[in-house]
């Protein structure tokens, strides 16, 4: 599974999937230190052995219209949302609107990552056109420090420990983004508070943020291959034990995973809407169930199978299939 790099939520993430999941020689998740979203789908895509990676809504729909890497819509697929993220504007004390960065030197994080290409496709939107430079977090903050930058952009999941760790000694504190519109077709509002940065953000005050959706992502191998059956194992693994990284020690960021949320436009690995297809079945069966009974009692057909537990049986899932043909028209 290629993550990110040792400061962010991705790596801690997969960590996570790992400590949970990984069974012996039944199944074993290797997290992968990447560069960040973008770089995760070029690796997904290309890279030898890698299936599966976390990445950004966002950046595939901006793949999808750049064709950076080629078509991509029949080449990835996603397994589910997981969290959202929030954009981060690190500034110098003097820095208070996005408006005096205009013209101004500001690190957008390394290459393909997804604050580089998320920031980038913000700023735009906006219509603030600032000197674009790449670096990695720390870098970025030491640029910050002497003044060779003006901001520093880091697109991830609250709280992230580069930020954290920031002390209000240092002279930074963080730019508020506001909801435009022209930003409301891809990203959702977001927040920054006191809970997640006590050491910038005073009680009872926040920061107001601009967010996007991280997604687990996979390749689209066809169903007769070994590299889809590894995946679909992953699959039935991960998904009935969602609960378990909703508790404590795992990333809070798991309380906001909703494995029925789509990401609109993107087709989903077809065992994990297989699996999600069979558990909102068996969620509806015992309503079902019930239904069905009743019928039975009231009907002439119910004294005739009364005795044919099979017969029975068979009707059922007869019944269960009108149901599911009612329900597509």
């Amino acid at each position: 599974m290629i993550a990110g790099n040792v400061n962010g939520t991705y790596l801690t993430i997969a960590y996570d999937l790992a400590a949970v999941l990984n069974d012996g020689d039944n199944l074993r998740i290797l997290p992968i230190i990447g560069r960040g979203g973008g770089s995760n789908i070029r690796d997904v895509r290309f890279l030898r052995g890698i299936d599966l990676g976390i990445t950004q809504a966002g950046i595939l729909d901006v793949y999808r219209r750049t064709r950076q890497i080629g078509p991509i819509d029949d080449k990835i697929t996603y397994i589910a949302k997981l969290f959202n993220e929030e954009l981060h504007i690190v500034v110098r004390s003097d820095v208070k609107t996005l408006e005096q960065l205009r013209g101004q030197k500001v690190s957008f994080n390394e290459p393909n990552s997804a604050t580089h290409l998320s920031g980038r496709d913000i700023f735009e939107r906006l219509g603030i056109k600032v000197e674009e430079v790449t670096m990695g977090q720390a870098d970025g903050l030491q640029a910050l420090r002497t003044g060779q930058i003006a901001a520093m952009l880091q697109m991830t999941a609250k709280p992230t420990r580069a930020v954290a760790n920031i002390k209000p000694s240092d002279g930074f504190h963080l730019l508020s983004v506001p909801f435009a519109k022209s930003l409301q077709d891809r990203y959702l509002p977001a927040r920054l508070t006191h809970d997640d940065y006590p050491q910038l953000i005073k009680p009872g005050e926040a920061i107001d943020a601009v967010g996007g959706s991280g997604v687990l992502i996979a390749y689209n191998w066809p169903q007769d291959t070994e590299r889809y059956r590894r995946i679909a194992k992953f699959v039935e693994a991960f998904f009935p034990r969602i609960a378990e990284f909703q508790k404590p020690p795992r990333h809070p960021k798991w309380r906001e995973t909703n494995l029925t949320a789509t990401i609109p436009g993107w087709k989903r690995f077809p065992a994990a809407e297989e699996w999600l297809q069979r558990n909102r079945e068996l969620q509806a069966q015992p309503v079902a169930r019930q239904n069905f009974e009743q019928f039975l009692a009231r009907s002439a057909t119910g004294a005739n199978v009364a005795a044919s537990a099979a017969e029975r049986a068979r009707l059922f899932q007869e019944f269960l299939q009108w149901n599911r043909s009612r329900e597509s028209r």
